[in-house]
């Protein structure tokens, strides 16, 4: 039997799957090469809108973005026909890094740690996770993050390794 490539065109057809319907609520976090404090309150608007430019332009939508000097906090409507989450990731530390470079923020010095976590919730947590992350200045006077890391790893359940939490911060 002689099997041949399947034509481009229907290939796309099959890629939207019909009757395939998602809607998931994603809450990433990822921190600064050894959490030094690099994200300077200057620019940091700035960079919370090159990102959310990154998602959209990735077709995902952008509900909370906020964070502190060595971390950052986002919060999307995630699309899986548009990539893993993996791959979006990279793509948003790969380009805000360059950018930051770029505009010569921080003397060429900036990169993000390797890893990240990503949290799931359902459209009635979309509220509490939005305050969330918008009031992460006034919850790291209480916090540290490493204490809210280990917070949602545990509320979620995740096993985790000590040594390979985010390393510690460096200023």
């Amino acid at each position: 039997m002689l099997l041949t490539a399947p034509n481009i065109k229907d290939s796309l057809k099959l890629e939207a799957m019909a009757n395939t319907y998602t809607q998931l609520y994603i809450h990433f976090v990822f921190v600064v090469q050894n959490r030094a404090s690099l994200i300077h309150p200057e620019w940091e608007e700035k960079l919370h809108k090159y990102i959310t430019g990154i998602i959209q332009n990735k077709s995902h939508k952008m509900i909370a973005i906020n964070g502190m000097p060595d971390h950052l906090h986002l919060f999307i409507g995630f699309q899986p026909s548009k990539g893993s989450m993996k791959e979006l990731v990279k793509v948003v530390k790969g380009e805000s890094t360059k950018w930051i470079k770029e505009q010569g923020y921080t003397d060429g010095k900036f990169k993000w740690q390797t890893g990240y976590g990503a949290f799931s919730y359902s459209r009635s947590h979309i509220e509490r996770v939005y305050s969330y992350i918008q009031n992460q200045k006034e919850h790291h006077q209480k916090k540290t993050f490493r204490e809210e890391y280990i917070e949602l790893l545990k509320s979620y359940d995740v096993d985790y390794d000590e040594q390979y939490i985010f390393n510690e911060i460096i200023n």
